[in-house]
């Protein structure tokens, strides 16, 4: 469906609940606080929940007080319309789904290919660079004068989401959006250093037990990290989110065709979440999507059932057939 499509269920509904995916980026928190800014100019009533805490680097971000943690047996609030943003399912909010209960209408705006279409309205746009792109479009449709609040939250979004401007999502109009909001005048050097320059020492010294047990097959074309548990329990005050760090790293090595993150999952005994990144040749949405996830063709992720050993056999004969697929085309 369309932009027009979600123009409407947002101007036909009064309250709002504004829900993003967990394992939050920079391009979730931005999208979500800058729709939530979009709302109250018009007039709305919106609340935002998600599943967990917004991550340390982007702690800096003005407002994010606003933003609700999610409890168990918490009184839902009231709302007309559930508002999923930069979420290919609704699973991926975590237990927010729970809050509608009353099955009230979903308005469903997102980017990821992988997109399962779950809502009553689903704009859906794998062309763009990312859902703050989208949210920053329906200001410009709906005619809301876009304010540095609001500039801010979208060049975060726009920011992290096209690797600093790196990756092939970046095309003319995402410079354009980015000069407008710039205009606005962000703090570039600033942003960049609270998203990109903060690691903790703590969380450094991780790193460096992390990036010495790099794996390779296919001659370097595919490298991969795991994190077991007892290595996460040993470091549980970790702030920053280091799997970014860790696939920016991998795929940054020359002759790397993919790069994959496995990581046992804290709160859930039996879970491994997989991240994998790709240079292109290698489509890892339908990799990511054999085992129950999506997102991109050069990023995407899934959460499997299994034991570390069990899942990195699994996935790695995936990629290997990906790759010897890809060198007979």
């Amino acid at each position: 469906m369309s932009l027009k499509k979600a123009v409407e269920m947002i101007r036909k509904n009064n309250k709002f609940l504004i829900a993003t995916h967990s394992n939050m980026d920079g391009d979730a928190v931005g999208a979500q606080m800058a729709f939530y800014l979009l709302l109250k100019k018009l007039k709305k009533s919106a609340v935002m929940f998600n599943d967990e805490s917004v991550p340390e680097e982007y702690s800096f971000l003005p407002g994010l007080s606003a933003i609700k943690r999610f409890r168990m047996n918490m009184p839902a609030p009231e709302f007309d319309c559930f508002v999923a943003l930069d979420c290919s399912d609704l699973k991926r909010t975590g237990q927010i789904q729970l809050l509608n209960a009353g099955n009230k209408r979903v308005l469903n705006i997102d980017h990821h290919i992988s997109n399962s279409g779950f809502g009553k309205v689903n704009w859906v746009e794998p062309a763009a660079a990312c859902s703050c792109e989208m949210v920053y479009r329906l200001y410009k449709e709906m005619r809301v004068g876009i304010d540095k609040a609001a500039a801010l939250f979208l060049y975060v979004g726009l920011l992290t989401d096209t690797g600093s401007f790196r990756y092939s999502n970046t095309d003319p109009s995402t410079h354009l959006m980015a000069a407008e909001l710039l205009s606005h005048g962000i703090d570039v050097a600033g942003v960049y250093k609270n998203i990109y320059g903060s690691i903790p020492l703590g969380d450094l010294k991780l790193l460096t037990v992390i990036l010495p047990k790099m794996r390779t097959m296919n001659d370097g074309k595919v490298i991969w990290f795991d994190i077991p548990r007892g290595l996460l329990e040993r470091h549980k005050n970790i702030s920053f989110d280091l799997s970014e760090s860790i696939l920016s790293f991998g795929r940054s090595l020359k002759g790397v065709e993919v790069v994959v993150l496995f990581k046992e999952n804290l709160k859930s005994s039996g879970e491994i979440r997989v991240n994998f990144r790709s240079q292109g040749k290698i489509d890892v949405n339908k990799i990511a999507g054999y085992f129950g996830g999506g997102g991109h063709k050069t990023a995407s992720g899934a959460t499997v059932k299994g034991s570390m050993d069990e899942i990195k056999r699994k996935v790695l004969k995936r990629i290997k057939s990906a790759l010897a697929d890809a060198n007979r085309i």
